[in-house]
């Protein structure tokens, strides 16, 4: 493992870090690229390997160097990659399409353990031997032989120059709001719109709603309750508009999506929401040493069927839809008013 290390002094060292989706996982990536950029000797260039569909999440990060991306098929960039001639190939999504990249690229690689067979224990009989341990440090495990340690950053997200000067809430609207983020990807780990509802109802304080088009529906009927008091920004905003109003709010309320995670990386007031994941799967918000406690999880973890999945379904295999419907929401408006 030393031999690794030293070898990189004072030499030009070119790494592939692969990523393909999503948001979320993207974003956590990100401590994994600024600290092999910022401890290794040399001259060090980060090269990321992504779908298309994923660019913008990295075209701003001043830590790497060129952005490789495909639409469909590692086939689009293979020649690309192999003219690059990297020393080192850094896989932190470790699946067929990653395993055929380094195959062809050859040379070292790197990779973590996605604990598969922990994570179907605890979903298929819910025994937990999922270790104590977040997924960026899993992340960074897999190029400590490079000698890289935890800088205790925590996550990066870096906007576009003079994005921040736009005004993109309504005239007027205050600046002390707290933003609730409307979507998930699958129904499961998504309130139920009743309980959107109640949530905007027991938040005294102003809201912007933040969500995709899918969320454009619902953010319009929670409008339509308070307009004075909540603003619908869903699929009114890009990527990085919605992350500027997640960085200029006072608080984040969120289900486990990728904006929790960008609301991390601005060291947000984070309120998470579980449905039918847990956070013993290492994806809670990761923050910084310092805000390391300025979030809350919101779960209920009085049913003997979560998890039932480690992604999410349409709709609860039970019927009953319990991890969501018997959430007590009154706790989320009490941690809102609390000083960070």
């Amino acid at each position: 493992m030393k031999f690794v290390y030293f070898a990189l002094v004072n030499m030009k060292v070119k790494i592939l870090v692969i990523r393909f989706s999503s948001i979320g996982d993207i974003v956590l990536t990100t401590p994994v690229i600024r600290c092999l950029k910022k401890q290794l000797d040399g001259e060090v260039e980060i090269h990321y390997l992504t779908k298309i569909s994923y660019k913008s999440l990295l075209e701003n990060n001043p830590y790497v160097t060129k952005i490789h991306s495909i639409e469909k098929s590692t086939n689009e960039v293979i020649e690309e990659l192999q003219n690059e001639a990297f020393d080192y190939v850094v896989d932190l999504h470790k699946n067929l399409r990653s395993s055929r990249v380094k195959r062809k690229l050859g040379g070292l690689s790197f990779s973590f353990d996605k604990l598969n067979w922990q994570k179907w224990l605890l979903v298929n009989f819910k025994i937990n031997r999922m270790p104590k341990i977040h997924i960026v440090d899993r992340y960074l495990q897999s190029v400590k032989a490079l000698g890289v340690k935890n800088d205790e950053e925590g996550l990066d997200y870096f906007l576009p120059e003079g994005i921040e000067e736009g005004q993109l809430l309504p005239e007027g609207f205050s600046k002390t709001y707290v933003a609730i983020v409307l979507g998930a990807t699958h129904a499961t780990k998504r309130l139920p719109d009743s309980k959107f509802r109640d949530l905007v109802t027991a938040v005294k304080q102003p809201i912007v709603l933040i969500g995709g088009k899918e969320g454009i529906h619902l953010g319009t009927k929670l409008g339509e309750i308070d307009s004075k008091k909540i603003f619908n920004a869903a699929g009114k905003m890009t990527l990085n508009e919605s992350a500027v109003l997640l960085k200029q709010a006072s608080a984040v309320i969120t289900h486990d999506t990728g904006m929790m995670h960008i609301a991390a990386a601005f060291q947000k007031k984070i309120i998470s929401i579980w449905g039918n994941t847990v956070p013993d799967f290492g994806m809670y918000p990761y923050l910084n040493k310092e805000n390391r406690s300025t979030f809350k999880v919101i779960e209920n973890n009085n049913l003997n069927c979560r998890p039932c999945s480690k992604i999410g379904f349409d709709k609860c295999p039970k019927g009953h839809f319990k991890c969501m419907e018997e959430l007590n929401l009154n706790i989320i408006s009490k941690f809102v008013k609390q000083e960070k």
